[in-house]
């Protein structure tokens, strides 16, 4: 049976802060991050989903809790995952004003 796009919509994902990545609850898909310039930028390193849990919308989950952390806590990204950077932020470019750019270097 094929699944739905409301599964993905109920997965709750939780940040693991000890050890710096999003996940959901059993632990199998995650976001990994490292974060860098004393704690003002979010290097996303990668993105993993088993293959029994893909094309439930978990990724994107994933990526939205990160950059929502980022945005609250006013820190920026860094897309360093070929998924956030080939294949989130293309599908949601609304996300592109918390990514990093060399012009807020100064401000760092």
């Amino acid at each position: 049976m094929a699944a739905t796009g409301s599964e993905a919509v109920a997965a709750k994902i939780v940040w693991n802060e000890n050890q710096l990545r999003f996940e959901t609850e059993d632990k199998k898909a995650y976001l990994q991050y490292h974060l860098s310039h004393g704690g003002k930028t979010m290097d996303i390193v990668h993105t993993f989903v088993p293959s029994t849990k893909r094309g439930l919308g978990l990724a994107s989950l994933l990526c939205v809790s990160a950059f929502n952390h980022a945005k609250s806590r006013s820190m920026s990204v860094i897309p360093t995952c070929s998924y956030v950077s080939e294949t989130f932020l293309p599908r949601n470019p609304s996300w592109n004003s918390v990514v990093y750019s060399n012009d807020l270097k100064a401000s760092i």
